[in-house]
């Protein structure tokens, strides 16, 4: 009974400390994952006051946080809507990749770590955090603007990548030999097909086994679903995280929409004891032998997504301006770099690791809010404040609007918050809600 009484004790104190956290982060318009990851790096191994009873409990709610930030993140697409941005954004979505992962891969093998973990660490320095993007562009007021559609059409390919790689990693971390290893991916292959075939060509069905015109009857459906899909991949060797994602894609429409408004909750909730539990497990000794490494990747990560957003807004005939607007909405990284951080030390990666990433992820979590705010400034000195700021390509409709990674229908109203050639959204532009 005792041990009960400090469980709850100490998950109270959990809950209660993150929503002071958030405030924080609210007041001061940045995002809550470096205050998270901080909570927990305080409490947890080697931190000033360990908290132990509430592990478990912990543990298994950063599992469920992680399954529904993948769940969210599919509600933003159809199966037909991942199939064209992957063709339309391929060419962009593969410098991306390149540009980005390369940095990573690099520093591992320098560092000694290995392949494996070279294979992690790419993913680490790869993936952008939609849920900060999200963030930055509401708040600022830019999801209305030319630059948009490029930047969502990065984050869907990459996402769409990530379906793909974490199998791979997976597979690999178990330390599978040569044909087990290919008979794991080859299920992978088979079951990440099975859920698209259903989403393209039974995602009706699917929806009316699902919908409900209760709230809390659609509610336990949708969670029921998403996190037994999401245990079965687990058993058939494909991620947890992939397997939510694509029951997301399996659900469109208005069932969709509904759906994200009940599970946000419960998503903001478990996403941010993830955060915690990986700070948890992050012994704060380990941080500063590796920090200057973290700043010189977090230093690379921004130009290479600048050189990204750059490269995307271009193809889309936007300016100079939108063409720095994308590069450092791109620049954020979060939820997913740290996802791919935890399976790689869970599974026996150099620990390290996970220290690099946790350092990483809060240098840039905090300097990509603040670098996205002196963006426009830093274009108008460049353009030059007594030349005249219409650029020629402005007027070009943007390549593809794709929906939006982590963002709500109100980014797809945005959209049309802008006059063709307008280079700044107008005041009646809904803001996004924040992911993460």
């Amino acid at each position: 009974m005792h041990s009960v009484a400090v469980q709850l004790i100490e998950l109270g104190a959990i809950i209660l400390a993150l929503g002071l956290l958030g405030s924080i982060a609210v007041r001061f318009s940045i995002s809550a994952i470096p205050l998270y990851l901080i909570a927990g790096l305080a409490f947890g191994s080697g931190g000033i006051l360990p908290l132990t009873d509430s592990e478990e409990f912990v543990s298994l709610g950063a599992e469920v946080g992680v399954i529904l930030l993948l769940f969210t993140l599919g509600l933003e697409y159809s199966a037909d809507e991942l199939v064209g941005t992957l063709r339309t954004s391929a060419p962009v979505g593969l410098a991306d990749l390149v540009l980005n992962a390369a940095p990573g891969v690099i520093v591992a093998l320098l560092m000694g770590w290995g392949p494996v973990a070279a294979l992690a660490l790419g993913g680490v320095t790869y993936v952008t955090s939609s849920g900060i993007t999200a963030k930055v562009m509401g708040d600022l007021g830019w999801l209305g603007n030319r630059e948009t559609p490029a930047v969502l059409s990065v984050l869907v390919f990459e996402d769409l990548t990530m379906a793909v790689y974490l199998p791979i990693l997976t597979t690999v971390l178990v330390g599978a030999g040569l044909a087990a290893g290919a008979q794991s991916l080859a299920i992978a292959a088979v079951t990440v097909a099975v859920i698209l075939f259903i989403a393209l060509r039974y995602g009706t069905a699917v929806e009316r086994f699902v919908a409900s015109p209760n709230d809390e009857v659609l509610l336990l459906k949708v969670l029921g679903l998403t996190v037994l899909v999401a245990g079965l991949a687990q058993q058939l060797q494909v991620s947890a995280a992939v397997g939510a994602f694509l029951v997301g894609i399996a659900l469109s429409g208005p069932l969709a929409h509904t759906a994200r408004e009940i599970i946000t909750p419960l998503k903001d909730l478990f996403a941010a004891v993830f955060f915690v539990f990986f700070g948890l497990h992050t012994d704060p000794a380990t941080l500063p032998p590796v920090l200057g490494i973290a700043a010189l990747l977090a230093v690379l990560g921004i130009a290479t997504k600048l050189g990204t957003g750059w490269l995307a807004a271009r193809r889309a005939g936007v300016g100079l301006k939108g063409r720095l607007r994308a590069g450092v909405s791109l620049a954020p990284r979060g939820e997913f770099n740290i996802v791919i951080a935890g399976l790689a030390v869970s599974g026996g990666v150099d620990p390290r690791l996970g220290a690099l990433a946790a350092a990483y992820v809060l240098i840039l979590a905090i300097a990509s809010p603040l670098l996205a705010r002196l963006a426009e400034p830093l274009a108008r000195k460049i353009e030059g404040r007594g030349k005249p700021q219409a650029q020629i390509d402005e007027d070009l409709p943007p390549e593809i609007p794709v929906p939006a990674p982590a963002l709500d229908d109100a980014a797809g109203k945005a959209a049309s918050g802008t006059e063709s050639g307008d280079e700044e959204p107008r005041d009646d532009v809904k803001e996004a809600k924040e992911v993460t």
